[in-house]
Formats: C-alpha cells, sequence, structure tokens
C-alpha cells in the first residue's frame, strides 16, 4: 500500500465518520457508574434519545451491536413456536432471520429478489390469510443496509390495520435512525431496533429497543429465556438514570454530543441534508451509465446508494484499486451481492464537498479500473447539489435577509 497524506473517506454504510465533537465529549477519564455524575448523563440520554425514535415510551439502551438489538426484540416479545412474518429484503433481513430461527421460532420468510422493499399489499394479504391469529410478529428492516432499499414503514401499518390483526410490528432503523424520517409512535411500530455507529455518529457499541405498551404487555407473557437481554431488569434501574450491569459510559458522553449536535442542525434539516445527498448520489449514477440497485424511486434509501457493475467486471477489484488509489474505503457486495455491487455510504457527519470528494474518487477509480462508463458524473451531482442549496437559499430568511 502506498503512504497517504490527508483523511482517510471512510464511505462505506457504517460505521461512519465520528466528528470531533463527539470524539472530544468521549475523550474524558472514565467515571463511576454507580456514582451521581452518571446518574445524570444517564438520564439525560435515555431520555434525550427518544426525540431520535419521536417517541415517549421507554427506549432500553445495551452495550452490544445492533445484532444484539434484534435478539432483545425477539426474546422480550415472544415465546417459543411462536409464528412471526418475515420479508427478505437483502442480507440483514437474512441474519434477523436466522436469530429467530435459532431461537425457535417459525419463520414464515416471504421471498424477494433484493432489489425492492416490503409490498404493504403483501404484508396485508398474508394477515388476512391468518384467520387464527397465529402470526404474533411481522419484523421489518426498514433501509436494508446492503442493498440501499428502504421499505415504507408507515404504509406497512396502515397495512396491518386494514387487516386488522393484532401482530406486533419490529423495525429495524439500524442504518436510518437518525439519517431517514423514523416515527415509532405515529406508525405504530411495537419494537425499533437501532444501532449507535451509523447516523447516530457514534463508535459501534451502543443498541437501542424502542418499545411500545404493546410491547411492554407482550413482555410480560414472552417464555423466551433472557437475562443480558431482559428489557426489566434494564427499565428499573434506568428510572435513575442507571443500568444494571457496566454501561458503555464514554460512548454516553459521546451520544449526548451527538443527540446535541443533531437537534441543532434539526432533525428535519438532517432529514433534508440526507435526501439532498442521495440524489446527487444517483444522478452521478445515472450520468455514469451504471445502475442503481434500488429498482423503486419510492424505496431509494438516503443512507447509502448500492451501484451494480457491469457484466464482467468486479465490484471488490474497483474498490480495492480506489482505496490504494485515494485512501477511500467503499461498502463491499454482500452475501449473494459479492463482486457485484459497491455501496457508497452518504450518511452521519457528512456534507457536500464529501460528497463531491467521494464521488471524485469513483469516477477516477471507475476509470483506472477500466470499467464501462460515461464522464461527467461528478458534473452532474454537482449541479444537483448546487440546484438543491439555491433552492434552500431561496426559502431562508437569512439569505433573504442578506439579498435585501
Amino acid at each position: 500500500m502506498p503512504t497517504h497524506t490527508g483523511h482517510h473517506f471512510l464511505q462505506i454504510p457504517g460505521p461512519t465518520n465520528v466528528p470531533d465533537r463527539v470524539l472530544r465529549a468521549m475523550d474524558r477519564p472514565v467515571i463511576d457508574h454507580r456514582g451521581q455524575e452518571f446518574a445524570q448523563l444517564g438520564a439525560e440520554v435515555l431520555e434525550g434519545v427518544k426525540s431520535i425514535f419521536k417517541t415517549k415510551g421507554p427506549v432500553v439502551m445495551y452495550p452490544a451491536s445492533g445484532s444484539g438489538a434484534w435478539e432483545a426484540a425477539i426474546v422480550n416479545t415472544l415465546s417459543p413456536g411462536d409464528r412471526v412474518l418475515m420479508f427478505e429484503t437483502g442480507h440483514f433481513s437474512n441474519l434477523w432471520r436466522d436469530i429467530a430461527v435459532r431461537h425457535g421460532l417459525v419463520v414464515d420468510y416471504v421471498p424477494g429478489d433484493w432489489r425492492r422493499g416490503v409490498q404493504p399489499e403483501d404484508a396485508e394479504h398474508r394477515l388476512k390469510e391468518d384467520k387464527q391469529r397465529a402470526i404474533k410478529a411481522v419484523m421489518v428492516v426498514h433501509n436494508e443496509t446492503s442493498t440501499g432499499v428502504a421499505s415504507r414503514i408507515a404504509e406497512i401499518r396502515k397495512a396491518m390495520d386494514r387487516a386488522q390483526h393484532p401482530s406486533l410490528l419490529m423495525v429495524d432503523t439500524i442504518s436510518s435512525l437518525g439519517s431517514m424520517d423514523y416515527r415509532h409512535d405515529e406508525w405504530g411500530v411495537d419494537v425499533t431496533v437501532g444501532g449507535s455507529q451509523k447516523g447516530l455518529m457514534l463508535p459501534p457499541g451502543l443498541s437501542f429497543n424502542a418499545i411500545s405498551e404493546k410491547a411492554l404487555a407482550a413482555n410480560k407473557s414472552a417464555k423466551m429465556g433472557r437475562y443480558y437481554w431482559d428489557w426489566q431488569e434494564m427499565l428499573k434501574p434506568n428510572r435513575s438514570g442507571f443500568f444494571p450491569y457496566t454501561p458503555a459510559t464514554n460512548l454516553l458522553w459521546g451520544l449526548r454530543e451527538a443527540l446535541a449536535m443533531l437537534h441543532e442542525e434539526g432533525l428535519d434539516n438532517v432529514f433534508q441534508r440526507h435526501n439532498r445527498h442521495a440524489t446527487a448520489t444517483r444522478a452521478a449514477v445515472e450520468a455514469w451509465g451504471l445502475e442503481v440497485w434500488c429498482e423503486e424511486p419510492k424505496e431509494y434509501s438516503s443512507s447509502l446508494t448500492a451501484v451494480a457493475m457491469p457484466l464482467g467486471h468486479d465490484a471488490d477489484k474497483l474498490r480495492e484499486i480506489i482505496l490504494e488509489a485515494f485512501d477511500m474505503s467503499l461498502g463491499t457486495g454482500l452475501a449473494k451481492l459479492g463482486g457485484k455491487v459497491f455501496r457508497i455510504g452518504h450518511l452521519g457527519h457528512f456534507n457536500d464537498l464529501m460528497l463531491a470528494g467521494t464521488l471524485s474518487g469513483v469516477e477516477m477509480g471507475l476509470k483506472l479500473a477500466k470499467v464501462p462508463h460515461k464522464a461527467g458524473g461528478i458534473n452532474a451531482a454537482l449541479e444537483r447539489l448546487a440546484a438543491s442549496r439555491q433552492q434552500i437559499a431561496n426559502h431562508s430568511p437569512l439569505a433573504e435577509a442578506a439579498l435585501r
């Protein structure tokens, strides 16, 4: 590998770039997690994180990756032998299914081609067919990190309501939380699964369950064994800002700072920024003559874009060339998409110039790797960014005051 100067471009779909403010917030001595200073910190972040899920209910926080939060959602609400409805949307829906199977659940797994999200009408049909109400939970990945395809959670909730089915709705938001609009309470979600290392701009190590009253009721009769993941064991000490076992103390300092940053920008502005960057990235892909993996515009992800390689060309070889030449990491194709797609992460602590640099690296890499493409992707993205920036300025009171 050559010697590189400047910053490494980490453009995988997570873990994402950690802001300096968050790094500085974590860079402090560890404090006593049984002391009053920690209780104040714990209470603040446990309350503050609710605003990101858009819930008034409890959010349980574990020192774990998102996979831990998946497992917690299952063992706290279900019993061995319960039937659940899941949909194949990509690599991570497959992994969640595997966890469910290993816990003794009976999984109705709806096959998919990885290019579309969950179809609400399909969910409605299958729930109406369940005359005995045997299905206890519908489990959906909001934003499939392996494909750049987002399922429409609000429409799925409406489909469940039309079917008048009592099942729980569980949603994985690991690569959408803090990057894409999400409304736990309003959309009637019962358990939302989240992680720290993407839109929340933290290192890996924290995972979350946002919990509805209906899920808490299900928890009382759930028969799966649990100890580390037990919601009740977490909720009791959480009421006073504490945890039942050693928490990830310094990550909680980072979370407090990340929450402050998200609210300073404003969540609606955060989502708009991610939408702008996703739109500009797709403009570049189209101009290159390549194909966005997601087939349905209503299901485009704002967190990442998966790009299909032309036949006969290897995405991993392209990624290797870009890493060596430009010190930039792109996301690999996972499972059956290995070598077929590369993924551009544009989420978290990210801005227009970082996106411009990212897309420049991709375009130069395409040329070095001799991948068939057209020139002009960067210009197409820059034009889209400039146009959207002007649109924002035209509606900004500060911009109007400056023009006067």
